[in-house]
């Protein structure tokens, strides 16, 4: 299935102040953008997706072996779906290389803001690919609804390893730790549920509705 190459012609600074836990802060906008900037030059942006019928009654993804999706938060998510789309995106080791070395110079809050700044680009990342997606999902009748990640309500972490199988996220290098954490950091895994437009399902695929997140204590949490 696709192996997704882009490039970022822009880092989102407001998104990079967010995902900073900044908030309405007078921060200097000079080095958010001076962060946002080195971030695009260092990142090597990589997706790829696998897509597969999907059991929604069952929640069990068809793959080979079948994946057992836990957590009722991501089944009633992905309820009514028939397929899934199984997705990956990464922007690398060296931003994270960088992130450390400023941190170890000292310059602690730059470190923070280029961090972010990369966080920012590889949600942009996972955004684009869905775009691209929707392209192809389109004209099949389907629709998407917006991804879903581990540890998202009550998702267990635990099934992270699961998601990388079937996603094949080795293909962009993209692994795992005994600690679930993903390598390089700045990677994301997700799943996207498909169900046919016809069908009557109530949930867009616009976004991921923080106001429906019971993750309250999250820095890039959404104010309403």
């Amino acid at each position: 299935m696709p192996i997704y190459n882009a490039s970022l012609l822009e880092i989102n600074s407001s998104e990079t102040k967010r995902y900073a836990g900044l908030g309405n802060s007078d921060f200097p906008q000079s080095l958010i953008d001076e962060a946002c900037q080195e971030a695009r030059l260092l990142i090597q942006p990589r997706g790829c997706w696998e897509m597969y019928d999907y059991d929604w009654e069952k929640g069990i993804v068809m793959a080979s072996p079948n994946f057992r999706i836990e957590g009722n938060s991501i089944l009633k998510h992905l309820r009514g779906c028939v397929r899934i789309i199984a997705m990956v995106a990464t922007v690398g080791h060296d931003v994270e290389n960088e992130i450390n070395k400023h941190f170890q110079e000292g310059r602690y809050s730059y470190s923070v803001i280029l961090d972010a700044a990369a966080t920012a680009a590889v949600e942009q990342l996972a955004d684009m690919m869905e775009r691209a997606m929707d392209q192809e999902f389109n004209k099949l009748g389907m629709a998407r609804k917006w991804r879903f990640s581990p540890g998202y309500g009550d998702w267990p972490i635990q099934q992270q390893p699961e998601l990388l199988r079937i996603s094949d996220a080795g293909r962009i290098g993209i692994g795992l730790t005994e600690a679930m954490m993903l390598t390089p950091r700045k990677s994301i895994t997700a799943v996207a549920g498909l169900y046919w437009k016809d069908a009557g399902c109530n949930q867009d695929s616009e976004g991921h509705d923080c106001s429906s997140c019971c993750k309250y204590d999250c820095l890039a949490r959404k104010k309403f």
